[in-house]
């Protein structure tokens, strides 16, 4: 589904690539039982639309020039989804939900694509992580707003351990930043949250991994090079357990054991695992081992390694953001869109699957879709950015931002009893859908 179309056309969700990754997910386990054959790279299956949508009017992914003029663009298209509710007018790279002791059902969304430029175009609204309650979906309140370092430039790094009920973001920049890491409780009242410490141990930030038991935040910064390991067993007084300027980590995420970090590097550029263990297990002198080093044929810049089980199976769901090459536009540079990766053997992964818009193809983008507004623009365009599941073991659907071919640049959160995805748009806030028509799976009701 997609906002209305401005300038830059601010998109939210379509549900063509949820329907077609479903079938992707179903037959990767096939994949990995096999000799490993070269995935196909072909666009996923264009979706069938249901009744109340509002379909595309070109090639999967596009919004093109003529829709511009026409005035369509502006009217903005849905899939088997219906808008919900809305709230602001800028947004930023995450979106989170968590539900409190008290069950209070609460959402989170940074404002900022690019702080401090975004003092400019934020002055009315605001800047800072910003708190809604999300009791009525279709009427977001505005309860509160996180304005520490952190959390005015979180950049990528904003994550919360359901867990522990924390929320902790590092000061992040597409280079780099001062490590300021923030750190909030939201277990007690997810509506204010609580700042438990503020501190620059972080280094340099960019982008963020959260250990599942939440003892354990890593900061990453490809720009710089660094990579920390921090203990937040006492979250009020973090301390560094480990780190290493050794890699180029852009966005990570952890094994469910802790034991293993799965790298997006931008220096390789591809995946890096380490083996971190001996940090999970508080070991005098930790080292982080590499495992693993390992890249695909169409690779772009290397975004996020989101892991998932499916049917007993261990895979990554990674994505690449923008063109390989970001400051020229030309058809044949690599849009590394988003594939999933098997780690049943975490020593040697391999591809399994792929998942792409036809706007993503070297055909298309070497078309008359060149001539569509921002199409051209190597920072976003019509290429990837994020990805997101409603959950790690079987999820069945998965979400992934497009820019201008889906919606935005921001990571999903989800309802799952709901039916329904939140998201934001740097340029028109924080958006709620539902997704309509069957096209939800009976199994994640």
């Amino acid at each position: 589904m997609r906002s209305p179309a401005q300038t830059a056309p601010p998109i939210y969700r379509r549900k063509a690539t949820m329907t077609a990754v479903v079938m992707l997910v179903a037959s990767c386990v096939v994949v990995s039982a096999s000799a490993r054959p070269a995935p196909s790279a072909a666009p996923v299956p264009r979706a069938h639309c249901g009744p109340g949508s509002s379909p595309e009017t070109g090639a999967q992914g596009r919004t093109p020039a003529a829709d511009f003029a026409s005035g369509r663009a502006a009217k903005g298209y849905s899939c088997n989804a219906t808008l919900i509710g809305h709230f602001g007018s800028t947004g930023g790279y995450k979106v989170l939900r968590y539900v409190d002791k008290s069950g209070h059902v609460c959402g989170y969304y940074d404002t900022t694509l690019l702080f401090p430029k975004d003092l400019v175009t934020n002055g009315a609204e605001g800047l800072g992580e910003y708190v809604l309650d999300m009791r009525d979906p279709a009427h977001p309140v505005h309860t509160a707003t996180l304005s520490t370092p952190a959390m005015l430039s979180p950049h990528e790094s904003v994550l919360l351990n359901a867990r522990r009920g924390l929320l902790v973001a590092d000061m992040g920049y597409p280079t780099f930043n001062p490590g300021f890491v923030d750190v909030y409780d939201v277990s007690h009242d997810c509506l204010q949250p609580a700042l438990l410490s503020s501190t620059p141990l972080g280094i340099l930030g960019h982008e963020s991994a959260f250990a599942p038991d939440g003892r354990t935040f890593y900061v990453s910064s490809a720009g710089g090079h660094s990579l920390v390991a921090l203990d937040l067993t006492n979250p009020r007084v973090p301390s560094i357990l480990w780190t290493s300027f050794a890699y180029a980590p852009h966005g990570m995420r952890v094994s469910d054991d802790g034991k293993y970090l799965y790298i997006a590097d931008l220096g390789l550029p591809g995946l890096i695992i380490l083996d971190v263990g001996a940090i999970q297990r508080r070991a005098t002198n930790p080292k982080a081992v590499q495992v693993a080093k390992f890249t695909w044929p169409n690779v772009s810049i290397p975004q996020v390694p989101i892991p998932v089980t499916i049917h007993g199976h261990h895979y990554l769901l990674e994505i690449d953001e923008f063109s390989k090459s970001y400051t020229t536009y030309h058809p044949t540079d690599s849009v590394g869109a988003a594939r999933i990766i098997n780690i049943d053997d975490v020593r040697h992964p391999y591809v399994v699957s792929n998942i792409r818009l036809a706007v993503n193809q070297e055909a298309a983008r070497a078309g008359a879709q060149q001539n569509d507004p921002n199409a051209m623009f190597g920072l976003q365009g019509y290429a990837g950015h994020y990805c997101s599941v409603p959950r790690e073991v079987d999820p069945e659907i998965v979400s992934c931002s497009f820019i201008l071919g889906a919606f935005a640049m921001s990571q999903a959160a989800w309802d799952l009893k709901r039916h329904e995805i939140w998201y934001s748009d740097g340029n028109s806030g924080f958006w709620v859908f539902k997704v309509t028509n069957g096209a939800w799976p009976s199994s994640l009701s």
